[in-house]
């Protein structure tokens, strides 16, 4: 085998360990979109991981991909990058995924691609090879994106509270069940407009430090978006139930209204952050905006016990990953120096 075909092979490794990445976001992200509708019983587990899957791939058709340039372009300088680099990052992202999937944690594979990233790059250049602005922003939105789902979930709380103040309790969750359908598949479209991006980017940063791709290039290949949207609604069909039970079950009690309520917040905040190209968590997204249901109904209708062990979870997922990351690194050095 000549050395250009050992390194197009190498590359073609590297794709698909990034789209397998993918199809762990889909799958552990899973519980991001489809927890209320299944906690609250207005679809049954089956039904809700399909419809969301199907919303996942439909974003490709919504959302530009500033999200991908983001994380393609403006994390990493592009002459930094390399084959080790990327193996790195998504030896790092996998991991951590894997562990906090295991242990039913509701942590960001958006960071955790991040942090692996970061724990590549620094492992091979140190810290100055990062882009501070981009990397500065994503950090930034990890406390800015439950904030808002906060924001946004109690604020559709009360409105929704006044509107229906007349209305039959009854009433509200036949007419809630049905509402539910649409505030599920606009955070699905969100969810996957944000996260298969995340999968575009690295893919495309690849393409980038191969030679593959230009740097001017505006998008990707074709084939690379669409193989990552399909990928990460093929996740989303197999699901994470482990964390579906944390987030529909072990936060607050949802009612259809409120699951309504924190579903319409967390696609307002996800449609928000993609079209300024920032990868959010949607993990974050979505946690901060039951919170936010849940506290305007009463604070003690949250278990902030279990809350305030997921944030744990959010502020170790970076250092976590990158640190992983730069084990990765080396490693690939090993096997494919």
């Amino acid at each position: 085998m000549t050395s250009m075909q050992a390194a197009f092979w190498v590359i073609a490794m590297l794709v698909a360990m990034a789209l397998l990445f993918d199809f762990m976001n889909g799958f552990h992200d899973a519980a991001n979109s489809i927890a209320t509708v299944v906690s609250t019983g207005v679809l049954k587990p089956t039904q809700a991981v399909a419809f969301a899957a199907f919303f996942n791939f439909v974003a490709i058709f919504i959302f530009h991909l500033s999200v991908a340039a983001t994380v393609g372009k403006g994390i990493a300088q592009p002459g930094v990058v390399d084959t080790h680099v990327v193996f790195g990052a998504l030896a790092g992202a996998i991991t951590w995924n894997l562990i906090t999937w295991y242990y039913g944690i509701p942590s960001s594979s958006s960071h955790a691609l991040i942090g692996g990233i970061v724990g590549a790059v620094i492992a091979k250049a140190g810290a100055g090879a990062l882009v501070s602005t981009g990397l500065v922003r994503t950090i930034i939105f990890i406390f800015v994106s439950p904030l808002l789902g906060f924001l946004f979930g109690s604020l559709m709380m009360v409105l929704v509270a006044w509107v229906c103040r007349r209305m039959t309790p009854s009433k509200v969750d036949r007419w809630f069940r049905r509402l539910q359908l649409v505030s599920a598949g606009a955070y699905s479209l969100g969810h996957g407009g944000n996260d298969a991006q995340k999968t575009i980017g690295i893919i495309w940063m690849l393409l980038i430090a191969t030679g593959y791709a230009a740097a001017e290039d505006k998008s990707p290949a074709s084939w690379v978006i669409v193989c990552c949207y399909a990928a990460i609604g093929a996740g989303t069909m197999f699901g994470g139930w482990r964390i579906v039970k944390t987030m529909g079950q072990k936060i607050t009690k949802l009612k259809p209204v409120g699951g309504f309520c924190a579903e319409t917040g967390g696609a307002i905040t996800l449609f928000l952050a993609t079209a300024l190209g920032v990868p959010v968590s949607t993990t974050h997204t979505i946690t901060g905006a039951i919170v936010g249901v849940g506290s305007v109904q009463r604070l003690s209708a949250v278990r902030w016990g279990v809350a305030g062990n997921i944030v744990w979870a959010w502020v170790l997922t970076i250092p976590a990953s990158a640190f992983v990351a730069a084990i990765g690194y080396w490693v690939s050095l090993q096997l494919f120096a």
